[in-house]
């Protein structure tokens, strides 16, 4: 698969303020990692329907075992609340029994700076990870 680029399922009202996330996942397997690949394409419909959603993106990196997501929404609530419904909540849990390691990080931006990079969002993921 390849990667999935920024969509925007609803875009942000002018001026507006938005909360980013970055994710970086990586698997113990590789079958960890084509059954994370396999989940993909219904979260990202999923997260097309979410309300809040203002942005989203996916970086597969199969053979590696790891795999970005970069989102952008109104608020945290948004996102919480895209995070507590199906099938993401139900597939985050499965993750968690072939996922090695896992990292997010979380800020601001003005709507005007959508879409965010690659490179700004794995700068601030290792960010967090050295600050752990």
């Amino acid at each position: 698969m390849p990667d999935i680029p920024w969509s925007i399922p609803h875009p942000p009202a002018p001026g507006a303020e938005v909360y980013v996330m970055a994710s970086r996942f990586e698997t113990a397997t590789l079958t960890g990692a084509v059954r994370f690949l396999l989940k993909a394409p219904g979260i990202v419909r999923q997260v097309r329907r979410a309300p809040g959603a203002h942005g989203a993106a996916l970086r597969a990196r199969v053979l590696g075992r790891t795999f970005l997501t970069l989102s952008a929404w109104e608020d945290r609530d948004a996102l919480y609340r895209f995070a507590r419904s199906e099938p993401h909540r139900t597939s985050s849990r499965a993750a968690a029994a072939y996922t090695k390691e896992s990292a997010f990080t979380f800020w601001t931006v003005p709507a005007a700076a959508l879409p965010i990079g690659w490179e700004e969002a794995e700068r601030r993921l290792t960010e967090q990870r050295t600050a752990s």
